[in-house]
């Protein structure tokens, strides 16, 4: 199973972009979403970013994802 995390743009250099994973940036590949502006979401998969997601849902996504990576720390 292959899973997209949704990250927050914050430049835009041609054909990439550096998005923002909760504080982690990143490089990214925006072919697939060519007219993705600073401040909107996309959903990444393999260093892509392949849609954009709209604010509410990327946040409720990204408060899923840390829940789930909590529930996996070693105690």
């Amino acid at each position: 199973m292959c899973l997209g995390v949704p990250a927050r743009v914050l430049e835009v250099h041609g054909r990439t972009a550096i998005v923002d994973y909760g504080g982690i940036k990143r490089e990214v590949d925006i072919l697939l979403v060519p007219d993705v502006k600073p401040g909107e979401y996309v959903i990444v998969h393999a260093g892509a970013a392949i849609s954009k997601i709209d604010e509410k849902e990327a946040l409720e996504t990204l408060k899923l994802w840390k829940e789930v990576l909590e529930a996996l720390k070693p105690e």
